[in-house]
């Protein structure tokens, strides 16, 4: 554990170099924006690009291309879990499900969406495929995801290429499917009427947490061949 002292010390540390401006662009790398990377305004250690890409990178994967839509990847999902269905015995296929059963039985037990804060990525991405196993979410389903988005990269006549972005848009329909936690409550007031409570909390989906579900997906399930003429 990092002592109060080590902490307050690379705290100044950053700060520091923060403050220095070193190395920054003028502008932020994405053409056209006009705005200053974060280690020129002074908000980061970023030299190529400002705070609006910083975070549509953390969401997206990109620095530049947004996520496909769920109605964009719907006929990807449905074409690839055919697919698989009709290739269940085949042996990539085979070993890809088996991998995904694997991640699933090894997760334990979930924690409600409200209780997340101050959990590590690798922890916020277990408890999503935790979620998964204790709804007995089909395991060709999870790799129907991660084969859709290959299919919709294939289609794409501007795709982004890098694995990043793939995983990314991969666990963000993971994501998705696993949804969040859900509460209600009844209180009978004293006129006999009833007061309800809803409690909906959404885990947000961004950050490295979706790095580390796209690269839990990618092991087990890149040894899938993408299907021709699909």
């Amino acid at each position: 554990m990092t002592s109060p002292a080590n902490r307050q010390r690379r705290t100044a540390e950053l700060r520091s170099r923060i403050a220095r401006h070193e190395g920054a662009f003028a502008r932020c790398q994405v053409y056209p924006c006009e705005n200053r990377p974060t280690a020129g305004s002074g908000e980061g250690l970023n030299r190529l690009y400002c705070r609006k890409h910083i975070e549509h990178y953390r969401r997206h994967g990109s620095y530049v291309k947004k996520s496909y839509g769920a109605g964009d990847l719907r006929p990807y999902r449905a074409a690839a879990l055919q697919w698989l269905r009709e290739h269940a015995t085949d042996p990539a296929v085979s070993t890809a499900l088996g991998r995904t059963r694997g991640i699933l039985s090894a997760s334990g037990r979930p924690v409600e969406a409200f209780r997340l804060a101050g959990l590590s990525p690798a922890e916020r991405a277990r408890n999503v495929w935790a979620t998964l196993a204790k709804r007995r979410i089909d395991p060709a389903e999870i790799a129907a995801v991660f084969l859709a988005v290959r299919m919709r990269l294939r289609d794409d006549p501007q795709p982004d290429r890098h694995a990043e972005y793939r995983n990314v848009q991969a666990a963000k329909l993971l994501h998705r499917m696993a949804g969040g936690t859900h509460r209600r409550w009844e209180r009978e007031r004293g006129d006999g009427s009833v007061e309800v409570t809803e409690l909906h909390r959404h885990p947000v989906s961004r950050g490295l947490v979706l790095r580390v579900l796209g690269q839990n997906m990618a092991d087990a399930c890149g040894v899938i061949p993408l299907p021709s003429g699909t």
